[in-house]
């Protein structure tokens, strides 16, 4: 399997080999509309994949919290789409975070804030969610089984 960083190395090779210049050594319009959208589809799927270690959860916890596959998330971390603005209000509740995005002329930068709360308290909370993932929490029954963000704070709090 390739990591994380060395599909980014390759992501760009094939990005830079397909941007050919113009015989005025320009780029055309439309390949620096494309290229722009690349680097936007890649920095959110590495601000995804940024929160998302930092919570110390794996991808399918987060696709459980999202609503999504874990094929989904990784095609996502890995810059492969460009997410809706539901899917990122989803994403940013499931990593209990605050998505940013600001566009400055040509610079964007695009983030997943943690709220506002304990280190300590984050990482039982991503610890209890975790466990409760591999115990089999809401299989079966078709509910969701108090299973999610919100659920696991609780049971952090709870003891």
């Amino acid at each position: 399997m390739v990591s994380h960083a060395e599909w980014k190395l390759a992501r760009d090779r094939k990005v830079a080999e397909s941007i050919s210049e113009e015989k005025d050594g320009t780029e055309s319009a439309e390949r620096v509309r494309r290229r722009q959208e690349l680097d936007l589809a890649w920095d959110l799927g590495q601000a995804v994949y940024d929160r998302r270690t930092e919570l110390g959860i794996a991808q399918t916890e987060l696709a459980r919290r999202a609503r999504m596959t874990q094929p989904q998330v990784s095609k996502l971390e890995l810059g492969g789409t460009m997410p809706t603005v539901p899917l990122l209000a989803r994403l940013a509740r499931a990593m209990d975070s605050t998505f940013s995005m600001e566009l400055d002329g040509d610079t964007m930068r695009v983030a997943f804030t943690a709220h506002a709360r304990s280190e300590a308290s984050e990482s039982e909370a991503g610890a209890g969610a975790g466990t409760d993932v591999e115990a089999g929490a809401g299989a079966g029954d078709g509910a969701d089984g108090g299973a999610g963000p919100a659920a696991a704070e609780a049971r952090a709090a709870h003891g």
